[in-house]
């Protein structure tokens, strides 16, 4: 198992399931720093998100910030190949919701506030789940479709919200605009001028991790 050294304690990546319903178990990954200040859950449209190279990177500077974080697959593998799915933006969310329900519960995250990293239709699903529920401490897109979110749902989330986007994806950027511009909280959105849409480039993922990093920090303290 992966193992990172926080606050002079080893980690270990620890599995966990949460139940999806009907049998459906939804596969997770969760590392607890000593004396955490919170858990980002992160949500990805895709199957396999627990092991993106550029997830766990995001995840273990997180971590070496000392919060928790929860790697979570919204989808199976299977469903995946389902190209329906992963625009399916009310399963998706749901199913965020199911995860920050289980965290709430279990004895290593349960006195934990959450926040949610979302990417591509990840995003969206972490609005959607967002939308008007308490528990949430900050929001972070990177380089996702906010906006699939719909109006609806975009205005009534209340958890302080960063959008980051990659300057050379106009399209993109033009829709992270119109989400954001239908929030209402407490929000604000970082514009990398040489990214593209995935910001996957080394510098452009630190750029990200800093500013999620920050954020999540700051408003976290807030709630604290």
């Amino acid at each position: 198992m992966a193992g990172r050294m926080v606050i002079g304690v080893m980690l270990s990546a620890i599995p966990r399931y949460v139940s999806a319903g009907a049998g459906l178990v939804l596969e997770a990954t969760l590392h607890v720093p000593v004396l955490a200040r919170g858990l980002v859950i992160f949500a990805h449209g895709g199957g396999s998100a627990r092991f993106s190279l550029r997830n766990n990177h995001v995840a273990a500077r997180l971590r070496a910030d000392g919060l928790a974080t929860l790697l979570l697959d919204l989808l199976t593998v299977e469903e995946e190949e389902d190209r329906r799915l992963v625009f399916n933006i009310d399963l998706l969310a749901y199913r965020l919701r199911l995860a920050t329900d289980w965290a709430a519960l279990q004895p290593d995250t349960r006195h934990l506030l959450p926040c949610y990293f979302g990417a591509s239709t990840g995003a969206a699903a972490a609005f959607r789940a967002g939308a008007q529920d308490g528990r949430i401490a900050a929001i972070v897109s990177r380089g996702g479709r906010p906006d699939l979110a719909g109006a609806r749902a975009l205005s009534r989330v209340r958890a302080p919200s960063l959008l980051i986007v990659g300057g050379r994806d106009k399209v993109v950027s033009d829709l992270n605009l119109f989400a954001f511009n239908q929030m209402r909280c407490k929000r604000d959105i970082q514009i990398i001028p040489k990214a593209g849409h995935g910001l996957d480039a080394p510098d452009m993922i630190e750029q990200v991790v800093t500013l999620a990093s920050i954020w999540f920090r700051h408003h976290l303290g807030e709630k604290l």
